[in-house]
């Protein structure tokens, strides 16, 4: 439109030498608050009116508004990306990806006093619901700036709360060599078919008499199972998609208290459970094709199409473009020193140490013993169907025997089981929980205090 060009225009002639220093953040006056709600939510003289003011504010605090905006007009990045420039000196063009990146890098530059109330009403024009999540004042572990909105309403991707299953002779719909999320507890085994979870991203069940959740973050490709019944709760929590994100990872909240949790950590981050030390015990999962599962477990139950909602549960159908890119959608930090960002690996978890392997590292079916901290661990798994199994041993060495069930320590052979690795005499190395994830996920939010192990570890 022609206001929106003349802006870019004039934009465009702005010297770009004065650049306020990133300092302090200046304290932000109700205009301030106003004209960033404005960025986004305005009539359009209202938004130009507001780049102009962030300009001639001259403050490099006012970028997280900017950036805001850039995220929702996109006829108007380039301006918006001039404006930027004049404020903090650095050119990252028009893209929203490459600004936000960007932010997350600068330590000493915060958001102006206010910008809490005017992301809240920005995401409240989305969803009302978001100004239950993120408001000024509300307890928060991680910046509200990056609670970024996902593309979907509060519930857009709607959890599975006591589904349906079937018995795996009548689950005609899937096929041999499609994945499946299977778990097993106290002799309870499931089948959730990735087709399926792709659509929900969240199950809360309860498996073995133990109330779970199977949050799957499709962005980090993680499927986490977690216990939900906290010791000092009446009831174990209940889980659903915020429609937010945080690095790219899926914000999820509990219906008890409103409150967003990290699904990669299993900790609450905003709300009320904010500092609460509160963190989910994570159980074992597989990820394994349905052939492979029903052969070990023809006893499973499977999830149901019969899901309460109308989805084209074909595989891959929400995010196969996705899974296939090398690229991610939401900006997230993530060294590549080691890997690239959705190269999968494979996160121990509840050890005592996170440590994470590559799944590179099981190509053709491998089992690797290893170390986690000073626990020993044992490992099997194949890369092609995305499984792994991690088991606490006692440090002696494991092969693969002549058989896909069975391990061998060069004397016995040792069955393996969802829940351990089964000895002749009996004994039995207990299973560790871990599942799957891309690169950045794990390393971003536990790369700094764990492990990745050696791409030669045997």
């Amino acid at each position: 439109m022609a206001p929106r060009l003349i802006l870019t225009l004039v934009l465009l002639l702005l010297p770009a030498g004065v650049v306020a220093q990133p300092a302090q953040s200046a304290s932000a006056d109700p205009e301030t608050v106003e004209r960033a709600v404005h960025l986004v939510a305005g009539s359009d003289r209202q938004v130009i009116d507001a780049i102009d003011y962030f300009i001639k504010r001259r403050q490099p605090d006012g970028a997280f508004a900017l950036v805001q905006a850039m995220r929702f007009h996109r006829d108007l990045r380039p301006a918006l990306g001039i404006a930027l420039l004049s404020l903090t000196g650095v050119d990252h063009g028009d893209s929203w990806f490459d600004w936000m990146t960007w932010l997350q890098s600068q330590d000493g530059l915060t958001p102006f006093d206010g910008f809490d109330e005017a992301r809240s009403r920005v995401l409240a024009e989305i969803d009302p619901a978001f100004a239950t999540f993120i408001h000024s004042g509300v307890a928060h572990d991680i910046p509200l700036w990056e609670a970024v909105w996902g593309g979907v309403l509060k519930d857009g991707i709607p959890a599975l709360t006591n589904p349906h299953f079937v018995t795996a002779r009548t689950a005609n719909y899937l096929t041999d060599d499609e994945l499946v999320f299977g778990v097993e507890i106290n002799g309870d085994v499931r089948a959730y078919p990735l087709r399926i979870l792709d659509w929900h991203e969240m199950a809360n069940d309860v498996i073995g008499g133990v109330p779970v959740s199977l949050a799957y973050c499709t962005l980090c490709g993680s499927g986490i199972l977690f216990e939900t019944q906290l010791d000092g709760r009446d009831a174990p929590f209940v889980f659903g998609s915020s429609g937010l994100l945080y690095r790219s990872n899926k914000l999820m909240y509990d219906t008890a208290t409103g409150s967003l949790w990290n699904q990669f950590t299993g900790r609450p981050v905003i709300g009320s459970l904010t500092g609460s030390a509160i963190e989910l015990k994570t159980r074992p999962v597989a990820i394994t094709t349905w052939g492979d599962w029903r052969s070990r477990h023809p006893e499973t139950r499977v999830l149901s199409l019969d899901t309460g909602h109308t989805r084209d549960y074909t595989p891959g159908a929400p995010y196969a473009d996705y899974f296939n890119s090398p690229d991610l959608i939401f900006p997230a930090p993530v060294d590549e020193a080691g890997l690239l960002p959705k190269d999968y690996i494979f996160a121990l978890r509840g050890s005592g140490v996170d440590k994470a392997w590559r799944l590179s590292a099981f190509e053709g079916g491998r089992v690797i013993n290893d170390m986690a901290g000073v626990v020993p661990v044992t490992l099997i798994g194949t890369a092609a169907t995305r499984t792994v199994r991690a088991y606490r041993t006692d440090g002696r060495t494991f092969s693969r025997a002549a058989d896909a069930d069975h391990v061998s320590d060069g004397v016995s052979e040792w069955q393996i089981t969802e829940a351990a690795l089964a000895g002749p005499d009996g004994t039995r190395f207990h299973r560790l929980p871990g599942h799957i994830a891309y690169w950045f996920a794990w390393n971003g939010y536990l790369g700094a205090d764990g492990e990745l192990a050696d791409a030669g570890a045997q």
